[in-house]
């Protein structure tokens, strides 16, 4: 179920771990480029329209820490790589679980 939407400057409630997974989840593929997770989340929070890129450190920061975060190939140009979420953790972010943040391996 998708969260209420907030008044277009607010920020959101959710956490970078929901926002970048959510993004993942809504692309055909479950897999996004960096830009690309940037880009949906601008889309649909306004907040981060005007806000100063640093925002984007925490993406970064979220992507490369938590375990539910993969690698899933690099794009086709070359410049980057997809981000995937775990399997071990699909079935509870699909959900809109995001409390589990270590992967069962």
């Amino acid at each position: 179920p998708a969260a209420p939407c907030p008044e277009p400057g607010d920020k959101p409630a959710q956490s970078y771990i929901a926002l970048i997974s959510t993004a993942i989840l809504s692309s055909p593929e479950k897999k996004l480029l960096l830009s690309d997770i940037y880009q949906w989340i601008m889309d649909n929070y306004p907040y981060f329209k005007n806000k100063e890129k640093s925002w984007r450190n925490s993406v970064r920061h979220n992507l490369s820490l938590n375990e539910c975060f993969v690698k899933a190939g690099r794009s086709d140009n070359g410049k980057g790589h997809f981000w995937a979420i775990h399997p071990a953790n699909l079935e509870d972010f699909a959900k809109g679980d995001y409390h589990r943040r270590r992967a069962r391996r």
